[in-house]
This record gives C-alpha cells, structure tokens and sequence, in this order.
C-alpha cells in the first residue's frame, strides 16, 4: 500500500522517491505557515504588544510579568515551528527529489535558527524569569534597584538574540521564496 511512496527511481544517478503532489504542497504549506508563526509572532510582540503593555498596564511590575507570560507563550510556538521546519526539511531531503531540495545555506539558516532559540529557551529565559520575580519580589528599593539592574543585563542579550533570529527567519523566508522563483513554473 505505502511501497509507491518508498520505491526509489534513479533520475540523473540521484534517488528519488515518489512522493505525491499533495504530500509536496502539504510540506511546503506546514513550512510557511510554522515560518509566518516564529517571524510574524516576533514581529507582533515587539511592534504591537510590548508598546501596547508598557503604555497600557499601570505598573513596571504587572506589565513585564504580562510579558514574561506572552514571550513563554511565543516560546511554546516557535518550539513547536522548530519541529515542524526540522521534520518538512528531513522530508525533503527524504525525497530526493530536486523541486523541493533543502539547500546547504537553507540548512545552515534553520540550524542556528534553532540553537539561538533553543539558548532562549533552554537557558537565558528561565534565568530572566527567576531574576524578575526575585526584583519583584523584593521590598527595599535598593535592592530592587540592584536585582532590577541584574534583570535587565539578562534580558538584553535575550532581545538581540531575538532580532537576530528574527532577521535569520527573515533570510530563510527570502531563500525560500527565491526557490519558489527559480523554479520557472516548473510542477512540483
């Protein structure tokens, strides 16, 4: 039943396996819509919600917990992104076929794409967190000023490294959109 999908064909000395035209779009289709989540939900926060918390909520505090919960939040979609743009670019290179290839630069792209957000994640996030609810948590205005200062010296590299890998996703659409162009009305 599924050996029409698995039997390979040589075409060019490369193996290529039959994967059906739906199965093509349908990868395809997951991949742009896991890249429209990580770049468009990135561009969201930083140009909608963040100005909308800080002019809206009444204190530092309520805000940037509001935030730390919105960024946890953006991380569960972009770790979920992360799985589908790994498993349609294994599916693609499964496939051998040269209308849907995964180039090297693409690959790179993807990969540091998923170590930045796994560093943010992983890493950076829960300590900036920690040091949020200790800066909050803390009575005496010096030491909220000290703890607040040790917060924001985390959440600093964690803001690049978010840019960084929203310009990278940026890239990976232009890549992408680039192989859709060079196909020259090729069928997949």
């Amino acid at each position: 039943m599924v050996a029409w999908c698995l039997r390979p064909v040589s075409r060019n000395g490369s193996v290529v396996r039959r994967v059906p035209r739906w199965g093509k779009v349908g990868c395809l289709t997951l991949e742009w819509v896991a890249l429209a989540i990580w770049v468009g939900g990135m561009i969201v926060l930083s140009g909608a919600v963040i100005p909308a918390v800080f002019n809206t909520f009444g204190g530092q505090d309520s805000g940037g917990m509001f935030l730390t919960k919105a960024f946890e939040g953006y991380q569960r979609f972009v770790t979920g992104a992360g799985v589908v743009l790994g498993a349609a670019a294994w599916f693609r290179w499964w496939s051998g076929d040269p209308g849907i290839a995964v180039g090297r630069t693409e690959m790179i792209v993807l990969a540091v794409m998923v170590l930045i957000a796994g560093l943010i994640i992983a890493v950076l996030h829960p300590n900036a967190a920690a040091l949020q609810a200790q800066a909050f948590a803390t009575k005496d205005e010096a030491a909220k000023k000290a703890a607040l200062e040790s917060f924001f010296r985390v959440v600093m590299p964690i803001r690049s490294l978010y840019m960084v890998n929203l310009f990278l996703g940026l890239i990976l659409i232009g890549i992408k959109a680039k192989r859709s162009l060079d196909q020259n009305g090729r069928e997949l």
